[in-house]
């Protein structure tokens, strides 16, 4: 997909390609906004599988599926095989997990490093286990681990939640807690994993020491100062620059919880009748997890918020309700009654929809169908306010399967009880994200560009040049694999390596771009249809030729290919622009 995707898989085909697995880099610039683990498994199976987009996606589906057993044995370990199930059951197949592990980010291997760390706490201080020591070192290499997956929140996490458990059951202050969990060893342990990439990374980006709190344009201050004080202090402070980012409102992200662990949430009050008191290994798990949760909750209460920053706490209230959920009771069969009419509801509502839009047409693509809403985009789900009723139409399949998966799932969950009905519910939203996941291929010209760059490929030979926003467009970069040039784009991701010393020259503004565009050389602009019209202006319409349109995005180029005139194009884009369901063309 366009975004984080396709720039995410560029750095690390960069890596591959370039044989340097220190510095990320996107178009040659330096990205030094993620650690270089966020990366290296991706550039392994490219190089096992080659450069493929379905080869990019595999760390990332591994580490939902190590999670998710990771959660389970977890759950075994402190509760019993039922409890054990049933929180793997509730991490594997909610909307949170599902949701934020369609888009490449680091946060699903990150939590999978946390609730390892945190199981090896609990089982370094526990008086039963007969290789503490082991468990000390496995605590130690996952917090080095997580550091190298997302910086400093990799150890502070974990070691915040530890310190805070340790000063709720009074164990700081003993000695045979520190004996157990050997810090000075897991600290030079954890050194040992993430310092090398780091130190490395400093020397490759000089300066290496600046103490400045402030950034602007034209400032570079080197690796260190952008890694430690622009991405950890100021964007705690929300005061890092380039501000690419937006914030959740502080009430919203924490109720989004009971979305992100939907269906599983319904029996969050059942985990209040639980014993948190650290008497036993099941009351110390139930302690460990509150603080866990917590935590990570209240410290991006304090900070910026995204949706999907406290994934790290989903294997914590899985454990809380798995054990739950094993205890039964009065409150796990409300919440399975709740279950079954919100299961019923929605699926009628996916009937009724599907009814309604049976007759509305569907033509070209479901970007003609969809509302825009720039100023939430910032926010991971902000192309969520794009759906239109009409956008629907295109939905149809979707919409059957989902329906059918829910009224299916409420069925079953009227009709069984306890594990019978667990397993009904997963097998409901397995269904159901079935649905979803035939939804993403309807919307795949609106969210990835991969049929133009697959257009571009079969055109004649020609430099590339990425209007605005790289990111918008990634995916023609991915796939195309050339040199580009940007138009207008220094801002965001990349301002802040482009102005390192011996960054490459990629960056060009209207009056270069016009003189680029009127030479002889054949070029190509990757832009959006609303700006037809002002390139149009810029550079005469005899010299713009449509390569390539869909997705509400287009392909120019400034020298004739042998097909229709721009002023037919431009008349069909009119109508396209006035009928919203009107197919956009594409041409060859």
């Amino acid at each position: 997909m366009d975004d984080v995707d396709a720039a995410v898989a560029q750095v690390s085909r960069n890596m591959v390609t370039s044989g340097d697995w220190v510095t990320p880099r996107v178009v040659g610039i330096a990205f030094l906004e993620k650690p270089a683990m966020f990366y290296w498994p991706m550039a392994v199976s490219f190089k096992i599988f080659g450069i493929h987009d379905w080869a990019a996606r595999i760390p990332f589906a591994l580490s939902a599926i190590g999670l998710a057993c990771l959660t389970c044995a977890f759950g075994v370990w402190a509760f019993g095989r039922i409890a054990g199930l049933c929180a793997g059951l509730c991490i594997a197949t909610c909307v949170g997990l599902f949701l934020f592990t369609r888009i490449v980010i680091p946060d699903v291997t990150l939590t999978l490093t946390i609730a390892l760390a945190m199981w090896a706490f609990l089982r370094a201080l526990d008086e039963e286990e007969p290789h503490p020591r082991f468990w000390a070192f496995v605590l130690a290499a996952s917090i080095g681990t997580g550091v190298l997956l997302k910086s400093l929140i990799g150890a502070v996490f974990p070691v915040a939640i530890g310190v805070l458990y340790l000063f709720l059951t009074r164990q700081f202050f003993v000695a045979r807690t520190w004996r157990r969990l050997r810090p000075i060893s897991g600290f030079f342990i954890s050194l040992v994993v993430a310092a090398p990439w780091h130190i490395l990374a400093a020397r490759d980006n000089p300066p290496y020491f600046s103490l400045s709190f402030h950034g602007g344009p034209g400032e570079y201050h080197g690796f260190l100062w952008f890694y430690l004080i622009n991405e950890q202090v100021l964007r705690f402070l929300n005061l890092r620059y380039p501000r690419d980012y937006n914030t959740v409102p502080r009430l919203w992200f924490w109720l989004f919880h009971f979305l992100w662990l939907f269906p599983w949430s319904a029996y969050f009050p059942a985990v209040a009748k639980l014993s948190f008191k650290p008497v036993d290994r099941a009351g110390r798990t139930r302690l460990l997890a509150i603080c866990w949760v917590g935590f990570i909750l209240v410290f991006f209460t304090l900070s910026t918020t995204q949706e999907y920053y406290s994934m790290p706490c989903y294997p914590a209230l899985a454990l809380l309700l798995g054990s739950a959920m094993a205890e039964g009771g009065d409150w796990i069969r409300r919440g399975t009654r709740v279950l079954f009419g919100v299961a019923a509801c929605a699926g009628i509502a996916c009937i009724t929809i599907f009814f309604l839009v049976r007759n509305v047409p569907a033509p070209g693509d479901i970007s003609s169908a969809l509302g825009h809403h720039p100023s939430v985009y910032s926010l991971s789900l902000g192309h969520m306010m794009d759906l239109t009723f009409d956008s629907f139409a295109y939905l149809r399949l979707p919409l059957a399967v989902a329906a059918i998966a829910l009224l299916g799932g409420a069925i079953a969950i009227f009709r069984l009880a306890d594990l019978r009905a667990f397993l009904a519910i997963a097998l409901m939203m397995v269904a159901f994200f079935h649905a979803a996941r035939l939804a993403m291929v309807v919307f795949d010209p609106f969210l990835s560009s991969r049929p133009l760059a697959e257009v571009l490929l079969k055109s004649p030979e020609g430099k590339l040049i990425v209007d605005h926003n790289l990111w918008a467009l990634s995916s023609i970069t991915f796939y195309v694999d050339r040199d580009v040039l940007i138009l207008n784009g220094r801002y965001f991701n990349l301002e802040y390596g482009s102005y390192a010393p011996g960054a490459p020259d990629v960056f060009i503004d209207d009056a270069r771009f016009k003189r680029l565009w009127l030479d002889p050389q054949r070029y190509y602009l990757a832009t959006f249809q609303p700006k037809l019209q002002e390139f149009g202006q810029l550079v005469g319409q005899e010299h713009l030729e449509i390569v390539a349109a869909g997705g509400g995005k287009l392909i120019l180029t400034n020298h004739p290919l042998g097909h229709a005139s721009l002023i037919e194009e431009m008349h069909h884009l009119s109508a396209v622009s006035k009928n919203p369901l009107a197919k956009p063309p594409v041409y060859r």
